[in-house]
């Protein structure tokens, strides 16, 4: 394992490289660049459990901080802006052909949740993906818009976050709020018990997943353009490569079940498949070892198919 940094316009991504057994760098490998979900960092699961595990297969793989988040650059800090997540992979992909034990035709992406919903739309445009994998993968604007699950959730956040941009345009602090609660007594005050926002609150916010560079911090006026962002637009035109999608059945409020089945309709790509873990949640996909061992069975060689 390597920390390496790449370049995003003006400042740098931060990344982990990790490298397969007896890696011998007169050779060249395939390569998988590793998204991380929403509110996440490279050192959770994109990079702890699978890109560590596609390292162990033979592939090289890479994965990163968002940019204005974790330890990558970004002015302002804590911005989830759907554009510029896009635009990380196609520099990841730029620093991988740097890269001479790299093979650039068989370079390939995954992502974890809102990861995975990004690593989609960015192959649509970014050929040098020549395979893709999503691991319970969330289309973030179609979440940003449900909310709370009311019918007028999208345009009552969208007025908020105008009244917070006025007012930080005339000199208020930014307005820094969170992605989850931040602890499960706070989770349980507000009555919050669906699977996947108790499994949250349980990964985010103790031992079990939670790390420096993922602080539980979203700028709140930079959210207008995720209310308007639709991960799988344009899928069934421009997203030919080979997919691999990965859900669990143990169905929650994030909705990445749903969201799955939506992309693997549209998608044109000739050869795809998804997969159903049975019994698993959409956070044990995150570093479970019986259900991310299921999922990494397919994932695995579906990889070694399409990258070989």
């Amino acid at each position: 394992m390597k920390e390496v940094r790449f370049k995003h316009k003006t400042w740098e991504v931060a990344a982990i490289i990790q490298f397969p057994k007896d890696f011998d760098e007169s050779k060249t490998y395939p390569a998988i660049v590793c998204a991380h979900p929403i509110s996440s960092c490279k050192n959770q699961t994109s990079g702890n459990i699978y890109g560590k595990a596609l390292a162990e297969a033979g592939f090289i793989t890479l994965a990163f901080d968002a940019s204005h988040q974790g330890e990558s650059g970004g002015e302002p800090r804590f911005l989830e802006d759907p554009a510029t997540r896009v635009e990380d992979f196609r520099c990841a992909a730029d620093y991988l052909t740097t890269l001479p034990y790299v093979d650039n035709e068989r370079i390939g992406v995954l992502g974890v949740c809102g990861g995975g919903g990004y690593a989609a739309n960015a192959a649509m445009t970014e050929r040098r993906f020549k395979a893709v994998v999503t691991v319970v993968g969330a289309n973030y604007g179609r979440l940003m818009r449900e909310g709370n699950f009311a019918p007028d959730a999208a345009i009552t956040t969208l007025e908020a976050i105008a009244a917070q941009r006025t007012a930080e345009a005339n000199g208020a602090e930014p307005f820094i709020t969170v992605y989850v609660a931040p602890n499960e007594e706070a989770r349980k005050q507000a009555g919050l018990h669906d699977i996947d926002v108790v499994e949250a609150v349980d990964y985010y916010t103790t031992p079990r997943g939670q790390h420096a560079c993922s602080p539980n911090k979203l700028l709140f006026s930079g959210l207008a353009a995720a209310v308007g962002f639709d991960a799988f637009h344009l899928a069934e035109h421009l997203l030919t490569q080979p997919l691999h999608i990965v859900v669990g059945d143990k169905v929650g409020a994030f909705g990445s079940y749903k969201d799955g089945f939506e992309l693997f309709n549209k998608a044109a790509s000739a050869k795809k498949t998804i997969q159903v873990v049975s019994g698993a949640s959409h956070y044990d996909l995150y570093d479970q070892p019986e259900p991310t061992g299921k999922a990494l069975e397919q994932i695995i060689p579906f990889f070694k198919e399409h990258l070989g």
